[in-house]
């Protein structure tokens, strides 16, 4: 039966007869926007800029500056998607580096972001921000003084002083980049329960307890999840249906599959892959790794001498990971890089030449193909959508 004969709702109720209701369909039978806004946070001073992405055209296209800000790096969205949450650099009198979050809420119309408060999240260098699927706090990262932190959000967007900060502990075997914890990341599972924050310094993924209404981390049982010596875990990512955790770390070239335990926090290891071709010669750090939105891609970047997006298949059964390529990203040292909700298109963000990128996601082997021309940014680090209203 061609359900598509009859037009698009009678399509769409002939599935719901299968999939039981509207909401059980699957992800690519779900309509969604085609037009997003791209918030790009950036290492400079300079602000937070603005693209809109049109997915049915494929045209990316510079929009300006959404807000200004001091240092917007990393960005994260409300799960409303009114609101969106940078790590700043707090204004001090003396140079130091006092990290923040700046809260700002979000035109959808216009894509313009209006400041609403900023709060210090307690350490220096906030590499990471989160906000909890609950939309009542905003979690921190920071990297040098190895603390994660927590600040409450009102129900206005307003961010609170932080309820809870926590010093992450450790070392490893790296006599350069080991001799102390380095958080790099923190994530909130899909259910809103554990906390997971990727340790650099001391190789392990520490899991918190997470108590949305009072705003509290609290060692899970077992405390923490040990990687193999050297691997300087950096990010993870979720699998859309969380039974899966992914941990590009960033020393060690790697990305390890987990199975996860949603109701006690816990961790299996499944798999570690290499994210370098065999004969790879050169420097290389790894840095971010993302899942398409139905869950069978998943990408990872590779910067300093080898810049370069690998991508895999998800075998959807055991989860593990099957090789398909290699991209480069048209710049160097891809920090970041985005899939659009859609699922068509992946932006990259090339830290130190100063440009993004757009290319085009092959629907059968999530291989990539460059659309366009790149875009100017200044020291690009971080970026999120926003559906267009």
């Amino acid at each position: 039966m061609n359900v598509t004969t009859s037009g698009p709702f009678i399509g769409i109720l002939v599935l719901a007869m299968f999939f039981g209701d509207l909401g059980s369909l699957p992800a690519q039978a779900q309509e969604k926007p085609h037009l997003y806004w791209v918030y790009v946070g950036t290492n400079t001073g300079t602000g937070i800029s603005l693209f809109k992405l049109d997915t049915s055209a494929g045209l990316l296209t510079s929009q300006g500056t959404a807000a200004s800000a001091n240092a917007p790096g990393f960005l994260a969205i409300a799960p409303n998607q009114k609101l969106l949450y940078a790590g700043i650099r707090m204004p001090t009198t003396d140079n130091s580096r006092v990290a923040g979050v700046e809260g700002f809420s979000i035109d959808a119309r216009t894509g313009k972001l209006t400041p609403i408060n900023q709060e210090s999240s307690g350490g220096e260098e906030a590499t990471f921000v989160t906000v909890d699927p609950s939309g009542k706090n905003v979690l921190v990262a920071h990297y040098s003084v190895a603390t994660v932190s927590v600040l409450p959000v009102a129900s206005d967007g307003k961010l609170s002083p932080k309820s809870d900060l926590v010093k992450q502990t450790g070392s490893s075997i790296d006599p350069q980049r080991q001799t102390h914890a380095y958080a790099h990341s923190i994530n909130i599972d899909p259910a809103g329960k554990f906390a997971i924050a990727c340790d650099l310094g001391a190789d392990k993924l520490f899991v918190y307890r997470f108590d949305p209404v009072a705003g509290k981390l609290s060692p899970n049982d077992p405390p923490f999840v040990w990687v193999a010596p050297g691997s300087g875990p950096r990010h993870l990512t979720f699998h859309p249906n969380g039974k899966f955790v992914y941990v590009i770390n960033e020393m060690g070239g790697t990305i390890i599959a987990y199975s996860y335990d949603a109701d006690h926090g816990t961790f299996r290891e499944l798999q570690t892959s290499k994210t370098l071709p065999a004969d790879f010669k050169g420097t290389n750090t790894s840095a971010e790794v993302q899942i398409d939105p139905s869950g069978r891609f998943l990408y990872g970047s590779n910067r300093i001498d080898s810049n370069f997006l690998t991508i895999y298949t998800i075998d959807q059964a055991t989860g593990k990971l099957t090789m398909v390529g290699y991209q480069p990203t048209m710049g160097r040292i891809p920090r970041n890089f985005r899939i659009d909700p859609t699922g068509k298109f992946l932006i990259v963000a090339n830290q130190e030449t100063g440009n993004i990128v757009l290319f085009k996601i092959d629907q059968n082997s999530g291989k990539l193909t460059p659309v366009g021309t790149p875009f100017e940014v200044k020291s690009p680090v971080c970026m999120k959508f926003v559906a267009v209203e």
